[in-house]
């Protein structure tokens, strides 16, 4: 169980969130690790537990259906997910894809997903990458063309968290190819619309319990009126959204960390070798005092950068350093931590097998960290 006692970024209303998320999470969640790794999808069940407790999308505005809360208790769940060793999609729709619909949707639009998304009826999905096309979203191909009163869609997309579930898909695509960056626009696109389908559910490394799918468009036609936000403004509203998603990131790499060491620390105190606990060789007291002392730095960063974002200052090159920072960190935390199981480490039984595979996206997704390097170096 993580340890907050230290923590600077929480309040008493957090801490009292953060009991109810762990107990939902026992209940609903950590039962069905296993089943949720060999199905490739946390079920939709899943789903309206967490909404039925107030942990979907907590910051979505009373009036929206959603408890009004602040970006904090959404810091909460994704710690707590985390440090559970699970790759489930709450965080995209708790941190990513609701601020696009609350910050950029209109009133019909609001009416007609919000609601659901706070309950757990409706989950969504961000289509960003394409084959050809990731960290460098400028680059997208998929065209959203205006015929009538109709956007018609054709391309592809890939690597798209919530794809199989999903029952709507925020589209970036261009509709005006000759404006570069300037004619990306965001289009709503319902999972039952015509000429949208579901590839695979792609097999990977690891979050083998996200369902990350390709998504296709062939003369896909949705109402003018699915336009989120400014027609041309798609790439501006992506890049405004930035610091909080690099910010999830961050906080998910560093409760992941923390597990990894966690369990690295019970496994060499419980194991015995030559006669003695692993834990009382040097080196690996030694690796875990590294670590340990890494950790402790990361989490005052943490809260320092949470309560920067719930000021409403932190800036893009800050929130590009914690993802950088962090996720590095759950590496390095990861792969030591395995390396001191021995060969019990590469073992899939043991929980730091999962966590190893896991934290490996996480310095590619969200701009990969050689990306957050050049957006740092551009602040100096």
């Amino acid at each position: 169980m993580l340890d907050t006692a230290k923590r600077f970024a929480y309040n008493e209303d957090h801490e009292t969130f953060r009991d109810t998320v762990r107990r939902v999470f026992a209940e609903h969640m950590t039962p069905f690790l296993d089943k949720h790794e060999e199905e490739g999808i946390v079920g939709r069940e899943a789903w309206k537990a967490l909404g039925d407790a107030g942990m979907l999308c907590p910051t979505v505005a009373e009036e929206n259906g959603g408890l009004g809360l602040d970006f904090g208790f959404n810091c909460v769940i994704a710690e707590e997910l985390s440090y559970l060793g699970s790759s489930a999609g709450f965080t995209l729709q708790n941190d990513i894809t609701v601020n696009y619909f609350e910050r950029l949707g209109t009133d019909e639009q609001k009416k007609k997903y919000l609601p659901g998304m706070v309950s757990g009826d409706i989950i969504t999905a961000i289509a960003m990458t394409e084959p050809g096309a990731g960290s460098d979203l400028q680059g997208v191909r998929t065209t959203a063309v205006l015929d009538g009163d109709e956007w018609v869609i054709n391309g592809s997309k890939t690597y798209i968290t919530n794809g199989q579930n999903a029952d709507v898909v925020i589209v970036v695509a261009k509709t005006d190819p000759s404006q570069g960056a300037k004619g990306t626009s965001l289009i709503l696109v319902d999972a039952d619309t015509p000429g949208f389908e579901r590839g695979r559910n792609l097999d990977k490394i690891g979050q083998h319990a996200a369902d990350t799918s390709e998504l296709f468009f062939q003369d896909c036609r949705v109402p003018r009126d699915n336009l989120l936000g400014g027609e041309g403004r798609g790439f501006i509203h992506l890049m405004e959204e930035l610091p909080q998603e690099r910010l999830s990131i961050a906080v998910g790499a560093q409760a992941g960390a923390q597990r990894a060491f966690d369990e690295a620390v019970a496994f060499t105190k419980d194991r015995k070798a030559f006669g003695r606990t692993v834990f009382e060789f040097q080196n690996t007291k030694f690796v875990l005092a590294d670590l340990a002392a890494k950790l402790q730095v990361g989490w005052a960063h943490l809260d320092w950068a949470i309560l920067r974002h719930l000021e409403g200052k932190l800036t893009t090159d800050e929130a590009s350093a914690a993802k950088l920072w962090h996720t590095d960190l759950q590496w390095e935390c990861c792969d030591k931590a395995l390396q001191l199981h021995g060969g019990a480490g590469y073992m899939n039984e043991y929980p730091i097998a999962r966590l190893w595979r896991d934290a490996r996206v996480q310095r590619i997704y969200g701009g990969t960290n050689e990306i957050m390097k050049e957006v740092v170096s551009r602040a100096i």
